[in-house]
């Protein structure tokens, strides 16, 4: 979503980068750099405006340290004050009480109802919530339909609820239902519209009267960019809001949501919506969003992500197979099956502090997703001896195994090539890990984006140099 607010942050602290320090000829080119940034993201110019201001008082104030390169100071200051414009911390969702109602809002296509069913699966796996869902949409059938799904998908209990009646109607009726239940979460999906109107907003307040306090989150689809902000403006001082979450930030959005919707408001995003999955959802952190806008890399959430998707007992083993030299075709998949389980390449590659700049150099890395996607297949048409032990991989075997797979007997030699190279790799870096030294690495390894060519140029050291992006796998 903000590659190109990125881009042009990047270019702007190049301006401040080199000097012998910040002054305030050197900073105003940077600054309207910034400037036309935000504004071309469609943050709001009024946000803009105090944005740039507090840049450049903190810029040219005394916190400014002496001996620190500038550019960095620069950047510094810029992820601060873009935490600040995005809420400084995340807030949590309060489940003090027995029963926590959690009201969903906003308009119709922002993603109530795919959120709703979202927001259920993570407080039931993150939070270990007993969650009860309550479809309250009383304008579109197809939304109870939908949310009964994601219910019996995730194994979560939710209302039958009677269309006919009003939605306070529903939510009282549901709400008892979750008491008898012992239910401690309750998620009510609503009625969306097409734009806002009186009747919305008066149905809406009568189910929030009927829960007596409760949280509700405005869905806004982060596509939508000052729309979305004035949507989240009227809700709150129509209905009251307690947090907003933004939808479709895996889209090509410009990101000026992101950036107004708490400044304009004063309401904390709580959730950022990732991705078409019922697992694509993250609490909102405002400074590790800042880190990513300013390709400082976000390895906290990559950690976070991490521990939920890998098996802790499977990673034992590998470790232990790796330090007796083993790394099997096996072992190969297990990985590959952990790595798609983080996201796709790119969302794991931004992560990584620096990797944003160089990911937008490189720009499409489907090939190399399709790379790995066609090595599945192929590990998929071996037999157990053959994922055990490769070097029993003759013709014959290679034959079958591309017939098998729907490839060509060169594509199998030229995977198990790989293979190779990436055993070697592995096998190298346990030796480093456990020896404290780094050891010489037979050839390049295969990694996803990075290979070694033939005829590249060479390095002081004699060693090759490796090209990002240009050659995959």
């Amino acid at each position: 979503m903000f590659d190109n607010l990125s881009d042009k942050f990047s270019s702007a602290f190049k301006n401040i980068s080199g000097k012998g320090k910040i002054t305030e000829s050197n900073i105003e080119d940077a600054l309207k750099e910034v400037r036309t940034a935000l504004l071309e993201a469609d943050v709001n110019f009024k946000v803009v405006k105090e944005f740039v201001a507090k840049v450049k008082e903190q810029a040219l104030g005394e916190k400014v340290i002496k001996g620190v390169n500038p550019g960095e100071q620069f950047t510094k200051i810029m992820h601060d004050e873009l935490s600040s414009l995005m809420g400084e911390e995340h807030k949590e969702i309060d489940f003090s009480r027995p029963i926590t109602p959690i009201l969903i809002v906003g308009l119709n296509g922002a993603g109530k109802t795919t959120f709703t069913g979202k927001l259920a699966l993570y407080l039931k796996s993150k939070k270990k919530k007993d969650v009860y869902l309550i479809p309250a949409d009383n304008f579109r059938p197809a939304a109870k339909d939908q949310l009964i799904v994601h219910a019996k998908n995730m194994q979560v209990d939710y209302f039958d609820s009677d269309l006919s009646m009003l939605p306070k109607d529903i939510v009282k009726a549901g709400m008892l239902e979750a008491k008898k239940l012992g239910k401690n979460v309750v998620i009510i999906d609503t009625a969306g519209r097409l734009q806002i109107d009186d009747e919305l907003m008066g149905q809406l307040v009568d189910a929030k009267n009927e829960l007596k306090d409760p949280e509700v989150l405005l869905v806004a689809d982060a596509m939508t960019g000052q729309e979305a902000v004035n949507v989240a403006k009227v809700f709150d001082e129509k209905v009251g809001l307690t947090g907003a979450v933004l939808s479709k930030m895996d889209s090509d959005a410009r990101g000026g949501a992101a950036l107004s919707i708490r400044y304009v408001t004063n309401v904390p995003i709580r959730f950022i919506s990732t991705g078409e999955k019922m697992k694509d959802l993250d609490p909102f952190h405002p400074d590790r969003l800042a880190k990513r806008i300013l390709d400082m890399g976000d390895v906290v959430s990559l950690v976070e992500k991490a521990q939920d998707v890998v098996d802790e007992k499977e990673a034992e083993k590998m470790m232990k197979r790796l330090e007796n030299k083993q790394f099997s075709i096996d072992d190969f998949m297990k990985q590959m099956e952990q790595i798609s389980k983080l996201g796709s390449m790119g969302s794991i590659l931004k992560m990584i502090p620096g990797m944003g700049g160089m990911l937008r150099q490189v720009g499409d890395l489907s090939p190399a997703e399709d790379e790995m996607k066609k090595m599945k297949i192929i590990i998929s048409s071996m037999t157990k001896k053959e994922k055990d032990n490769h070097k029993i991989i003759g013709d014959s075997r290679i034959t079958r195994i591309a017939k098998g797979s729907g490839t060509t007997d060169s594509a199998v030699k030229d995977f198990l090539k790989k293979f190779e190279q990436m055993q070697g790799m592995m096998i190298n870096m346990m030796g480093m890990m456990k020896g404290g030294g780094m050891p010489s690495i037979p050839g390049m390894p295969a990694m996803p984006g990075f290979r070694q060519e033939a005829g590249s140029k060479k390095k002081k050291n004699g060693k090759k140099k490796g090209t990002f992006g240009k050659k995959f796998f």
